[in-house]
């Protein structure tokens, strides 16, 4: 605990700056991730759906086609009947029951007629329950891919970032160490309430990193100073000089390149 005190206020200003880079590349790796398996969750629900829709159109098919077998047996049905009728004339006692058989064979022609139509219209329904069943085949394979590629994609990030994501979590407390507690807790509660996480900002054209406030000059100079630790009253961030953020970006991009 000692030494935290021991450290100037510039030390601690780069150190809580590089806490800061540590913390927001974790936080993108995270975000990162973070959409991908919800993009991949996504897909598979989709395909779920998808193969829901083909199960159901292929059982839809199947009916129809059953109703066209059910109709050609209707129809061979009333060809025996009618030949049954057309023997039964031959022994006809007198002209009513001749007649009556008739109508019985004219009856089933027609059946026969109707059913013939409705063979034509199932048919119809048939080709174009197959052109849909083709349709949702061909969309299905597409989705399919690109889920594969998603989850390669999602797999080689996943295996790709928890090393680096290790890493720089025990980056992170290495440099929370070189910090006095005070200033941690300031920290972790300012990345808490400020957008994006970010806790400690530059001064970038006279106006704070975040909240684009105009900073006075004279605050800026005092900033600039590294005398003492300063923050934002608009949005209780801490603030440092363009030139030092400028200086610990290229020392950590430098670092995380060997990570």
């Amino acid at each position: 605990m000692a030494k935290k005190t021991e450290i100037t206020v510039e030390e601690k200003l780069r150190a809580l700056f590089d806490l800061q880079l540590i913390d927001s590349r974790i936080d993108k790796i995270r975000d990162i991730r973070g959409e991908l398996p919800l993009e991949v969750e996504d897909l598979e629900d989709e395909l779920v759906g998808m193969n829901t829709r083909l199960e159901k159109l292929i059982d839809g098919i199947e009916v129809v086609e059953n109703s066209i077998s059910d109709k050609k047996n209707q129809i061979e049905e009333s060809k025996v009947l009618i030949k049954k009728y057309a023997k039964q004339q031959d022994n006809v006692r007198n002209n009513r029951e001749y007649d009556s058989l008739s109508k019985e064979m004219e009856f089933q022609e027609l059946e026969m007629e109707l059913n013939e139509k409705h063979i034509k219209e199932f048919k119809i329904q048939i080709e174009q329950k197959k052109i849909i069943l083709q349709e949702t085949k061909d969309r299905l394979t597409q989705r399919q891919d690109h889920l594969t590629h998603k989850q390669g994609e999602l797999d080689e990030i996943l295996a790709e970032t928890e090393k680096e994501e290790k890493a720089l979590l025990k980056k992170s407390g290495d440099f929370e160490k070189k910090i006095e507690e005070r200033l941690i807790k300031a920290y972790k509660r300012i990345r808490t309430n400020v957008k994006n996480g970010l806790a400690v900002v530059a001064i970038d054209r006279g106006a704070s990193g975040g909240s684009f406030f105009t900073i006075p000059p004279q605050i800026q100079m005092e900033i600039a100073g590294r005398k003492k630790i300063i923050t934002d009253e608009h949005s209780g961030r801490i603030l440092v000089d363009l030139e030092l953020a400028t200086e610990e970006q290229v020392k950590m991009e430098k670092m995380f390149k060997k990570l």
